[in-house]
């Protein structure tokens, strides 16, 4: 008799555990993501789910003494070319059940928030991709070929959950179409007419699904790209506060009955008293439709001259609170960076078609998934268990000041006890960093130079 294998053998034994806790097979299988005959469809998804981990790649795999004992080339890319998986309904009910474990470790009083922003998916050396697009690269101001990577995710500022996503492409710069023979009644056929409509309509419609699938936020945190007004409309009216970076261009707020750009705002709105001098200005104001907002206005970090501005939609938060909330949104950067340089997003696979770079977007979203929850075992003491989750607090997040600050403490507390010949070496050389810091760092220590 020939032993039958579980098909979680062949994941590491160091991830093993988080994908059955988070019955990652299940939702594969909830999605309708199966086959009728050969491989099966949560082998081939593990196949490649795992790739990473043991720090190869498809080809290099199939050149390797074990090429035998793995399927062909043609039945791994057969997997991720079909057209009918549905990988979004995947993914959502995959998201949506982790979040649902990190909101019984996450306090009520917490802000919780949807973050919504675009990356670039470059496909540079590539010519027959499929709704390849020129696009331009606004960080650098080059421009590049493949497609725009509109990504939603869930953060309560200590976890970050990426939860849907679209691979947008362009009907002005298009460089190549859609493939011929495509089912229309499928869910490939769908993904290719969503990849042409302009990103706030694609966000509304990622809201909507979040929503239905359970999902709940405080906040919707967006870069200035998406901070239009008809927009904001649309994400208010389904009961969620919008907090984002504005662009000083056209737009226009109301203030008593006169219609002002920003920079006019700017000029009428008071000055923030207090200390927080990186705070410049705020002001309640409305955008044109009528929306009620607080504009902030703080000081750029590296041009000191100039000024960004902040919108929020909920009038009850202090200017203090409506900066630390957005804050939050850094998280999705420090996703794109992971997602690009570690999980190999966008090399890993080179297909041609479009449900393949739908497929293995999936999959690298989900290996990202499996490692924050992993994270967040590792560093909330509350998920070793019930009596652990009484007793520990909730994570805490600390700010960089307030960390620095503690740096300085401790280090001065270690000069006191120690005998004064190294004392004075520690002092010395603490007085000569401080004095070689920049003058933004150095005005949020509470501890001036001369002291040490």
């Amino acid at each position: 008799m020939i032993e039958q294998k579980e098909p979680c053998n062949q994941l590491p034994k160091e991830i093993l555990p988080a994908f059955k806790e988070l019955k990652v097979l299940k939702h594969l299988k909830d999605a309708k993501i199966n086959k009728k005959f050969g491989y099966s469809a949560a082998y081939l998804f593990q196949l490649v789910f795992v790739l990473l981990f043991h720090q190869k790649n498809w080809f290099r795999l199939l050149e390797s003494e074990r090429a035998d004992s793995f399927p062909g080339k043609d039945a791994v890319y057969r997997f991720l070319n079909h057209t009918k998986f549905a990988w979004r309904q995947f993914l959502s009910s995959l998201s949506t059940a982790t979040i649902q474990k990190v909101e019984t470790l996450t306090s009520d009083k917490r802000e919780t928030a949807f973050i919504f922003d675009d990356s670039m998916f470059d496909r540079n050396r590539s010519k027959a991709v499929e709704l390849l697009a020129r696009f331009k690269d606004h960080a650098t101001g080059a421009y590049y070929k493949g497609f725009r990577m509109l990504t939603m995710g869930w953060s309560d500022s200590h976890s970050f959950i990426p939860m849907d996503f679209a691979l947008l492409s362009s009907t002005k710069s298009q460089i190549n179409g859609a493939a011929d023979g495509i089912d229309k009644r499928t869910i490939g056929f769908k993904r290719r007419e969503e990849a042409l409509l302009p990103a706030p309509k694609v966000i509304v419609s990622m809201i909507d699904r979040a929503l239905d699938a359970g999902a709940s936020a405080s906040y919707t945190l967006m870069d200035s790209w998406f901070t239009h007004a008809p927009l904001i409309k649309d994400i208010v009216d389904r009961g969620l506060h919008v907090i984002g970076m504005v662009k000083n261009d056209n737009k226009r707020y109301l203030v008593n009955g006169n219609r002002l750009s920003l920079t006019e705002l700017y000029v009428a709105a008071p000055r923030v008293e207090g200390k927080k001098t990186n705070i410049l200005r705020s002001l309640r104001t409305e955008l044109v439709p009528g929306i009620p907002v607080l504009v902030v206005f703080v000081r750029h970090r590296s041009k000191k001259k100039e000024w960004l501005a902040i919108l929020s939609t909920d009038l009850t938060l202090t200017v203090e609170d409506v900066i630390r909330i957005y804050s939050i949104r850094w998280n999705i950067e420090v996703f794109f960076k992971c997602a690009k340089s570690l999980l190999r997003l966008q090399k890993e696979f080179q297909g041609l078609s479009y449900d393949l770079l739908i497929s293995h977007t999936t999959i690298v979203f989900s290996r990202y998934i499996l490692l924050a929850w992993q994270h967040r075992q590792s560093t909330d003491p509350r998920t070793l268990g019930g009596l652990f989750y009484l007793l520990c607090d909730e994570v805490g997040t600390m700010d960089w000041v307030v960390a620095l600050q503690q740096l300085l403490d401790l280090i001065n507390e270690v000069a006191t006890t120690a005998n004064k010949k190294l004392s004075k070496l520690i002092k010395s050389q603490l007085q000569q960093w401080i004095a070689g810091l920049p003058s933004y760092l150095k005005a949020y220590l509470s501890i001036p130079s001369c002291e040490v």
